[in-house]
């Protein structure tokens, strides 16, 4: 079973898509240290006048507040409004801007009080859209004992996984030989960024997935998934490795 996991981030890039795609299970790393200056509250989108920062405002000073899953919102900011508008004013003209800004208005119109609710409730959104079907859940379901290499093999230990997908970033702390010493096999994903029609003069790689989705539609998956490994391909190369063995 091939298995990778990741933190909630707010309106990911196209790279998380790829990776849980390649993935049979994906595991919300809800239960873990919140990073600070990251993804997880925060994306780009792309305008007529450059690249800007969508920012979900949290509070910093509260009970438990460096846990993923207990990062409060700051609600007194209307950051909802300008998320929308900024949205609205940048996407209108896309070609199926009118397929997906319904979403959008009914995401921010809603009260969301912890930041990984709100991330897990838009990436739910975002795989039915781009029909990935991987099984999602959560560490908070489990037990997971550990910090960063020593979590993921116990994870990976107890729900069974014998390939675990990494990030490019994943070689930087992974220790190798403990999955080798429990019959894990590792990947490393080095994702090949697509280019794709896009707005606003030359193309800009490493946006939020809503760019592909506004401007692509229903051929984002296809698109996201192009020039890159595939799960067939993955599976076929641990059924090889394995015979081989």
């Amino acid at each position: 079973m091939i298995l990778t996991a990741h933190q909630p981030v707010y309106l990911p890039w196209l790279g998380l898509f790829h990776k849980i795609a390649l993935a049979d299970k994906y595991v919300l790393l809800n239960e873990v240290q919140y990073l600070h200056r990251d993804w997880m509250n925060r994306n780009k989108i792309k305008t007529g006048s450059g690249l800007i920062w969508l920012t979900v405002p949290v509070l910093h000073k509260e009970h438990r507040g460096d846990i993923t899953s207990k990062k409060k919102i700051y609600n007194d900011d209307n950051w909802m409004k300008k998320h929308l508008d900024a949205i609205y004013f940048n996407y209108k003209k896309t070609p199926f801007f009118e397929d997906y800004y319904p979403f959008f208005e009914d995401v921010y119109n809603k009260e969301w009080l912890f930041l990984a609710d709100l991330n897990e409730y838009m990436l739910k959104w975002f795989l039915k859209e781009l029909n990935i079907n991987t099984e999602f859940v959560k560490d908070s379901d489990y037990t997971f004992e550990g910090d960063k290499s020593d979590l993921i093999v116990d994870m990976c230990k107890k729900l069974d996984a014998d390939t675990y997908i990494f990030g490019k970033l994943g070689k930087d702390y992974a220790v190798k030989q403990d999955f080798d010493n429990a019959g894990i096999k590792l990947i490393f994903q080095d994702y090949n960024h697509p280019q794709y029609p896009q707005h606003f003069g030359e193309f800009v790689p490493n946006l939020s997935i809503i760019d592909l989705l506004f401007n692509c539609g229903p051929k984002s998956y296809e698109i996201l998934m192009s020039n890159n490994m595939i799960k067939s391909d993955l599976k076929k190369d641990t059924e090889n490795k394995n015979n081989n063995q």
